[in-house]
């Protein structure tokens, strides 16, 4: 089915639950983000032992997204999406029912194996849908949908969690993959434009070139390096803001719905400006916004200036920055790919988790009870994004061509 196809209402459906897919992962990260002290005291485990559940989702959405790329080019986009979404349910409940902190970060690990499923797909099947010099809209407007979560999810989790308690959050989030399975089934239809073949060989030959695409690796680093800050604030700021500076879990809800609001806000401001204004160029100055917001984090961290708001303040423009780096980036790095959209949104989002992965354990062995470690992995991610920019994407007018580029 093409894009050409899809009636204006269909086309809004679509965007719709393309979006909804994409935002299990956020669901699943922020939903239970206010539980994560109670989880601690709960578990009677440490900081870093209830972080590596975190930690151990980003690993699983990182590894299995390498499984469903290739899959997904061969049998079609559905069937992986039927599979996934089976064991987020599955894994969903089982985490309400851990009996220990390692059980839940097993748990976990499963639970974003079958997560991971919907953001593959739905990134597929935008390119299989849309033309090329239409996805960058189409993935501002999946930002868009898939912003209501972290929006939405803190704030409902921490009341889930003072009237039900934290194993009603991951039973309401397998009620809500089974919702997904049945709008699937129905609205969604398959867009696999031609099969694939599916071997070891060439499985390995096609990542293999996919990494040598100097757009698709610089993209891909340049996402990495932006959810890696994003990830070390959404695994470090329960603690600091509610731990070390004693917010309560309603409130700290309502902050971190105001930067999942950032990050809404700069994908929207990008789907507005993008005629004239070569992606790239937009990639980098969000860049820069994050390496500036990354440096004044990190000296408030150090020195406690500012108190709560010397971080707050900053951390909403790196999250905003965040809106204008992913649209372009997918777009650039899935713009000559057409034709393997599937694994090439996998290995995309496989190292883009991979780098996450490794902030959340890097600041759960760190195991600090000061913002120090957060603020500290922020900067040194946002410098990281701007080493990238400068090293590995082409200048703008290369871009760009690369950009109108279709398979």
């Amino acid at each position: 089915m093409a894009a050409a196809s899809l009636s204006g209402i269909r086309r809004f459906e679509m965007v719709v639950l393309l979006g909804a897919l994409t935002a299990f992962a956020p669901l699943s990260i922020d939903m239970y983000l206010p539980a994560l002290p109670a989880l601690q005291q709960y578990f009677g485990s440490t900081e870093g032992e209830i972080q590596l559940t975190l930690a151990s989702f980003f690993l699983g959405f990182a590894l299995g997204q390498s499984l469903y790329g290739p899959v997904a080019d061969r049998f079609g986009r559905k069937p992986p999406i039927y599979a996934g979404m089976c064991l987020y349910v599955i894994s969903s409940t089982a985490c309400a029912l851990a009996s220990s902190a390692h059980a839940l970060i097993g748990f976990r690990l499963l639970q974003a194996i079958g997560a991971c499923s919907g953001a593959v797909m739905s990134r597929a099947m935008v390119r299989d849908l849309f033309p090329v010099e239409e996805t960058r809209r189409v993935y501002s407007a999946l930002i868009l949908v898939m912003g209501v979560s972290p929006l939405v999810a803190p704030l409902l989790g921490s009341y889930v969690l003072l009237w039900l308690g934290w194993k009603a959050i991951f039973l309401s989030v397998a009620a809500a993959g089974s919702l997904a399975l049945v709008g699937v089934y129905f609205r969604v239809p398959e867009t696999l434009p031609e099969p694939q073949p599916l071997s070891m060989g060439y499985i390995f030959k096609t990542y293999g070139d996919l990494l040598k695409d100097r757009f698709f690796l610089g993209s891909a680093m340049a996402t990495g390096f932006s959810s890696g800050g994003m990830f070390a604030y959404i695994a470090g700021a329960p603690f600091v803001f509610i731990n070390l500076f004693g917010m309560r879990p309603d409130r700290f809800a309502w902050l971190f719905g105001l930067n999942a609001a950032a990050v809404v806000i700069g994908a929207q401001v990008n789907g507005r400006v993008l005629h004239g204004h070569p992606p790239e160029r937009l990639m980098r100055n969000a860049a820069i916004v994050q390496a500036i917001a990354g440096a004044i984090i990190m000296i408030a961290g150090f020195t406690r200036a500012g108190g709560m708001l010397g971080i707050a303040v900053p951390l909403f423009l790196y999250m905003s920055a965040i809106g204008f780096v992913f649209p372009n980036a997918v777009a650039i790095a899935l713009a000559n790919h057409g034709r393997i959209a599937g694994m090439a949104s996998a290995l995309l989002g496989t190292l883009q988790f991979s780098m996450a992965a490794i902030a959340v354990l890097v600041l759960g062995a760190i195991n600090s009870t000061t913002a120090l470690p957060m603020s500290a992995a922020i900067c040194v991610c946002g410098f990281l994004g701007i080493v990238t920019h400068v090293t590995m994407l082409r200048p703008k007018s290369q871009a760009k061509e690369a950009i109108t580029i279709s398979i």
